[in-house]
């Protein structure tokens, strides 16, 4: 389910996958979010934040961080107050990138991974990475201000073949 035009003020991610098997390295995988200027909108972020920052003005933060995915339901969750956000930003792009310290992982290399943007009580969007099985990384949303300076809710599910560092600085790009 998602909505292409919606008002949107405080938003969550939430982020699940299960653990790896026994006797195997561990699954790590992270919610990111970049945010992007008004007058850069497609260039590089201003700011990244992800499992070890947070937003300098606390607006965009991790509130549940896992590197195993063991836990019940969604294991890592990210906060995103956008009526808070300064009026000089103009997107705010969220991803998910596996890392790659035991060697290549895809989602499709992952058992039952899924992502939920929520606000409230309102699903906005609900996948399990089918259409990107064969990614490391992956963009899911955006959030763009309109005219109105009012914040946007954008489904983005595009796949990228790269680490969470390169996936961060390229994220963002026009497509």
């Amino acid at each position: 389910m998602s909505s292409d035009s919606r008002e949107v003020r405080k938003a969550e991610v939430r982020l699940k996958w299960d653990p790896s098997p026994w006797e195997q390295p561990p699954h790590h995988l992270d919610i990111i979010a970049a945010t992007y200027s008004a007058d850069a909108a497609y260039e590089r972020p201003v700011y990244v934040v992800h499992f070890d920052s947070r937003s300098p003005d606390g607006t965009i933060n991790m509130s549940r961080h896992s590197q195993t995915g063991q836990g019940f339901g969604y294991v890592e969750v990210m906060t995103l107050e956008l009526d808070r956000l300064a009026s000089s930003f103009a997107r705010v792009v969220v991803g998910v990138a596996i890392h790659q310290n035991s060697g290549p992982k895809t989602f499709g290399d992952i058992s039952n991974v899924g992502v939920l943007v929520v606000e409230e009580y309102k699903e906005l969007l609900k996948d399990e990475f089918a259409q990107v099985a064969g990614s490391t990384a992956a963009t899911v949303a955006e959030f763009a201000r309109d005219t109105s300076g009012a914040w946007e809710f954008h489904e983005m599910l595009r796949g990228f073949d790269s680490d969470p560092v390169a996936f961060a600085a390229e994220m963002g790009s026009a497509p």
